[in-house]
């Protein structure tokens, strides 16, 4: 799996790499990361990347010469088949919201180009001709796409066999299918008793009991119960799909009568 990013910033990228424990993936070669600047394809002394948009207004447009001279770089050091060109991702508030589906779909792929805009945005032109995915983290604006292509990277590379210690850790993830798309349940550890700021707070009595099957079924509960207060979406998505057990919906309507 490889994929290039094209970025003004590279040197951003560099800690990623160093730290945490998706240091493995990246160290390991299981997710082949390149970085390219388009600066170093732009013309001129000062080599500009970016210029006043056209009909005026504030900011400054990434231009489309450099960034394509750059993705036909990445092409040739790639050397993809014609048809089988790795699919070119910029990140936009206007594209599509990163889901954890979305995240699967790219783990088992082999790679992408990754364009991280900057500024106002990119030339229209180039994001017509060269894109063909745009993707977005939420309904709000960052300075750039390297914090996007970041997590993306990040949940790319903690989904590939062997870079986290449980290999099952991820599958209980919110949104896992394992969970049936829901949220996780609250985690908890030691001390048995916490004194914190309000006083002693101690875990859930179920969770220290070891009765597998009970701790199972609170788990579900708390992940039914925070599903359906944060992101009741979410549930009725499970329902639509039958993913809810008779037992869950009793535990849903007696949650509603409290």
């Amino acid at each position: 799996m490889r994929f290039d990013v094209i970025t003004l910033f590279p040197e951003l990228f560099e800690p990623f790499f160093k730290s945490g424990i998706n240091r493995r993936a990246f160290e390991g070669g299981l997710v082949s990361v390149r970085l390219w600047n388009p600066r170093d394809f732009a013309e001129g002394q000062y080599r500009r990347v970016d210029d006043r948009p056209f009909g005026g207004g504030p900011g400054m447009v990434m231009m489309a010469e450099p960034l394509w001279k750059c993705l036909q770089a990445v092409r040739s050091d790639r050397g993809d088949p014609p048809d089988q060109q790795a699919p070119v991702v910029m990140f936009t508030p206007t594209g599509e919201r990163l889901s954890h589906a979305g995240v699967e779909s790219w783990a088992k792929g082999e790679g992408a180009v990754l364009v991280c805009g900057r500024y106002e945005g990119v030339d229209q032109r180039f994001v017509d001709a060269c894109v063909d995915i745009q993707i977005s983290l939420g309904d709000f604006v960052l300075s750039g796409g390297e914090i996007p292509a970041m997590a993306l990277l990040d949940a790319v590379a903690r989904l590939q066999p062997g870079v986290l210690s449980d290999e099952g850790s991820h599958q209980q993830d919110s949104f896992n299918p394992a969970l049936d798309g829901l949220l996780d349940s609250p985690h908890h550890t030691r001390p048995e008793v916490w004194h914190g700021p309000h006083g002693p707070m101690p875990a859930p009595e179920v969770l220290l009991g070891g009765h597998h099957e009970r701790i199972a079924r609170y788990r579900r509960e708390q992940s039914l119960a925070l599903t359906a207060s944060l992101r009741p979406d979410l549930l009725d998505q499970a329902r639509a799909q039958g993913a809810l057990s008779p037992q869950d919906e009793s535990f849903l309507r007696f949650r509603e009568q409290l």
